[in-house]
This record gives structure tokens, C-alpha cells and sequence, in this order.
């Protein structure tokens, strides 16, 4: 679903993105823009809920060590 926004921006800002970005595709442009502050938010909150398990993180901590075994410097 979508909803329909009203913003005020300058005259010079306005004809620089309907010169460049294009009649019909500005309400896009400015959504992928606003898109990553508004959903980072939530996916960092979740980062810091994860890292305060210490259960999972010594988990994670002993997974990683037990892998870094597969890796070689050795060329195939």
C-alpha cells in the first residue's frame, strides 16, 4: 500500500530532480533514499538484542574459531 506525501523543497532542488532523476520517478528516488534510515533502525536494534545473548555469541565465537581451520593460504 501506498500513501501519498506533500513536501515543500526549493525551486532550484525541485528542477534539478525533475531535470535528472525525471517526471513520475522522483517519489521512487526519494523513497530508496529514506529507505536505509528508516530500516537500519530496527536492524540495529536487533544487532544489539543478539549481541547481549552471551549464550549465542560464545556459540558464534566457537563456530568461527572451530571454521577458521578451512581456510588455507595455500594455493588450489
Amino acid at each position: 500500500m501506498q500513501k501519498k506525501l506533500t513536501i515543500t523543497i526549493d525551486d532550484k532542488i525541485y528542477e534539478g530532480l525533475h531535470k535528472i532523476i525525471g517526471r513520475g520517478h522522483i517519489g521512487h528516488f526519494i523513497e530508496e533514499l529514506v529507505r536505509p534510515h528508516i530500516f537500519n533502525q530496527d536492524l540495529n536494534a536487533a544487532y544489539k538484542q543478539m549481541a547481549q545473548d552471551e549464550a549465542r555469541e560464545s556459540e558464534a565465537l566457537e563456530w568461527s574459531e572451530a571454521t577458521i581451520g578451512d581456510v588455507s593460504d595455500e594455493p588450489r
